[in-house]
Order: C-alpha cells, then sequence, then structure tokens
C-alpha cells in the first residue's frame, strides 16, 4: 500500500443506493460522529476510527465496478457517520473521483462546519470537487437542538448559508420527531430559514422510525425516545404543507 495515500475508515457500502441524490449512487458510510441524536438510528457508527481501512483508490477501484448502473444522473454518495470528521480523506477521494468524472455527493448534519483553520481551507478545497450536499438541519431552534444532539447548530444554519452563497446544490432533510421538531412552530422557523436560501433543489421530510432502537440495546446504550411514536400521516402532511415540500423541484437533475 503506498504509505503517502491517506486512510479513510469505512462503517459500510452499498452498491445500489436510490435514495442518497441523483440517479443509482454508490454509498460509502465513514465511521466517526460528535453527534449524539437522541434518534440516531446508526449509533453503531458513532466511534472514530472504527471500521474498514481503505485508500481512495482502493474504495473508487469497488465503486467504478458498479459505474455501468449509474447512467448520467449516478455517482457515488459519502455518508456516515458523520463524513465531515475524516475531511482530510474525503477531499482526497473527491478529487480523484472529480479526474474519473463521476458525480459526487456529501450526506452530511454539518456539526464539523467552522470558518476556523485548518478545516476552513479544506472545506473550501472540498467544495471545488463536489456536486451536491444532503444536508440534515435536525432541529432549527438552538436550546432544542443543544438537547436533541448535544451541540449548538448555529455552524450548522453558517454551512447551509455558506453552500448557498457558493451556489451548490443542496437537498435539506429534516426528521420529524413528535412532541420535538413536528411542532408548528419549529416548522415555520425553519421554513423562513430556508426561504433565504437560493440552491435547494429538494428539501425532504423524513418521519421518525424506531429501526435503529435495536442497536442501541446491542451497544447497551439506554435509547432517550423510549415511547415516542413515529408521526402519524397528518403531522407528515402537516410539515410538508409548512416546509413547501412541494414548491421545491423534485425531478432529478442532470450534472454534467
Amino acid at each position: 500500500m503506498n504509505n503517502e495515500q491517506r486512510i479513510g475508515y469505512v462503517h459500510s457500502l452499498e452498491s445500489f443506493g436510490a435514495a442518497d441524490g441523483p440517479g443509482v449512487r454508490y454509498m460509502i458510510f465513514l465511521s466517526g460522529c460528535a453527534m449524539r441524536c437522541q434518534f440516531c438510528h446508526n449509533p453503531d457508527t458513532w466511534k472514530v476510527g472504527a471500521g474498514t481501512p481503505y485508500t481512495a483508490d482502493a474504495l473508487l477501484e469497488q465503486a467504478l465496478r458498479y459505474r455501468s448502473y449509474w447512467g448520467s444522473k449516478g455517482g457515488i454518495t459519502v455518508s456516515g457517520g458523520e463524513p465531515l470528521m475524516q475531511i482530510d480523506f474525503l477531499l482526497e477521494l473527491f478529487q480523484k473521483a472529480k479526474k474519473l468524472d463521476i458525480h459526487t455527493a456529501i450526506d452530511t448534519s454539518g456539526q464539523p462546519y467552522t470558518t476556523e483553520e485548518p478545516f476552513a481551507s479544506k472545506w473550501n478545497e472540498l467544495m471545488k470537487v463536489t456536486d451536491l450536499v444532503l444536508l440534515d438541519i435536525k432541529q432549527i431552534d438552538n436550546e432544542e437542538h443543544k438537547k436533541l444532539t448535544g451541540f449548538e447548530n448555529t455552524n450548522i444554519l453558517a454551512l447551509a448559508r455558506d453552500l448557498s452563497d457558493r451556489n451548490i446544490p443542496v437537498w435539506i432533510r429534516h426528521v420529524l420527531v413528535p412532541g420535538g421538531s413536528d411542532r408548528d412552530e419549529y416548522l415555520h422557523r425553519l421554513a423562513d430559514f430556508l426561504a433565504t436560501l437560493t440552491n435547494i433543489e429538494r428539501v425532504d421530510v423524513l418521519p421518525y422510525h424506531t429501526l435503529g432502537v435495536f442497536k442501541w440495546d446491542n451497544l447497551g446504550i439506554p435509547y432517550p425516545l423510549k415511547g415516542v411514536e413515529p408521526p402519524t400521516k397528518e403531522r407528515i402532511a402537516n410539515a410538508e404543507r409548512i416546509l413547501h415540500v412541494a414548491d421545491y423541484h423534485h425531478e432529478e437533475h442532470h450534472y454534467a
């Protein structure tokens, strides 16, 4: 192995992702996340430095086996965990992917974002080789965001503004949690914020679910939202109405 190449720690790979970007996606789930979202369905991705070590070349070699399925719209999406926690590796991966004319997408919650160095310069370079960002906005209210994730959301909203300033396409994702983010007050505030951005192609309301609770049990971690049921169809429709989901483009875009 070339010692000069960075190593990325991969939790898992999925050959045919259909919901995480346009077209068919090769999904790379990186390990490591600082946030502790109460509804996280992948707590097994939290640990930093866990997972299978890969070089960027080895990952791309794997991904390219599926290129014939991508068509003109597909490509690779890097998710997590939180992919920005491995920004050095992510940057190398995307720089090499763009040389191969691969469409690149990041699925992020934005928590590592900062305008301070050394992150800021790396982010600037990463954005030159990123075609799409799928941004999870967990909660628009800062205090509620701290309760939900353990962190403030100020820098996450700043990331959203930065992407808009750069005119990088964004899909917004919002997990709807009964008794939390599904309150109309928060939904209206989120809608008002999103209306100030100019680069949103799509807004998806993701209903809270309990499919990952067994992972918390397996890891011996108490599940903080025990007893919270998934939202009703009415509340999902209400959120989609307030967030103007239908007003954003839902057709898949072609990327050169």
